[in-house]
């Protein structure tokens, strides 16, 4: 891995690739694999390049695989969407209010779940 992953917006292909790797939980699976799993006309080499960028931003770890590289979520679904919502209230201009929007559009037993965590604080 080359650094601490990022939670830029994905772009298709790459959630989609992410989609998998998290679907396959800490299994690593080959390039072709992944290929195989996906929807549509794709190249071998466009795939390749789109899961080495994901490595490269930290968010698919890998390894040597024979000639070919394998690769694995660097962490799991719920960390990055955790991750995510930690970055958009970084660019909030109001924290605050910012939560209060996120809040507003939960459904009834989010916000019972998150009114337990916060006075529990962990009730997984």
């Amino acid at each position: 891995m080359t650094g601490e992953p990022r939670t830029t917006p994905l772009g298709s292909l790459e959630a989609k690739i992410m989609r998998i790797a998290w679907d396959h939980g800490g299994e690593f699976l080959p390039v072709r694999r992944v290929l195989e799993l996906l929807d549509g006309d794709l190249a071998y080499t466009t795939v390749m390049t789109v899961m080495n960028r994901l490595y490269e931003k930290g968010l698919l770890r890998r390894r040597r695989a024979g000639r070919a590289w394998s690769y694995r979520s660097a962490l799991s679904r719920d960390a990055y969407a955790a991750a995510t919502m930690a970055d958009a209230l970084d660019v909030a201009g109001d924290r605050r209010g910012a939560l209060l929007h996120f809040v507003a559009d939960l459904r009834t037993d989010e916000v019972e779940a998150l009114r337990r965590l916060l006075g529990s604080g962990d009730d997984r």
